[in-house]
């Protein structure tokens, strides 16, 4: 479980901070970004604190396969997955991570476009 008390999702985890949850499973939690850039906007946490996705995935890969498997059944449960939708991890000041606890944005609902601009 989450034990850092100044991490915002750490503080959803503990029922701290509300959020709109989508799902929520021993492991893992899902609840829509509070400012999102798409119609379907929602980010799926682990439950344990990683800093980042890739610190996750090095001390627990089976939990980031749980992560990534619980964003493809939220898009399939929530009725987007057909018309496509994007999973993203963003690592770092440079990647615009802006909170600091490993966490799977799903962005879907509309066309997205290009990933980056040129």
């Amino acid at each position: 479980m989450c034990v850092m008390t100044d991490c915002l999702f750490c503080r959803i985890v503990a029922g701290e901070i509300p959020a709109t949850v989508v799902s929520d499973s021993d492991d893992v939690m899902a609840f829509r970004d509070i400012n999102p850039k798409a119609p379907e906007h929602i980010l799926v946490i682990p439950k344990a604190h990683f800093d980042t996705a890739a610190a996750m995935a090095t001390v627990d890969p089976l939990l980031a396969g749980k992560v990534v498997a619980e964003a493809g059944a939220i898009a399939e449960k929530l009725g987007f997955a057909a018309d496509g939708y994007r999973l993203m991890f963003n690592t770092g000041a440079n990647g615009g991570q802006e909170v600091l606890h490993a966490h799977l944005h799903i962005l879907g609902g509309r066309p997205l476009g290009p990933m980056l601009a040129t």
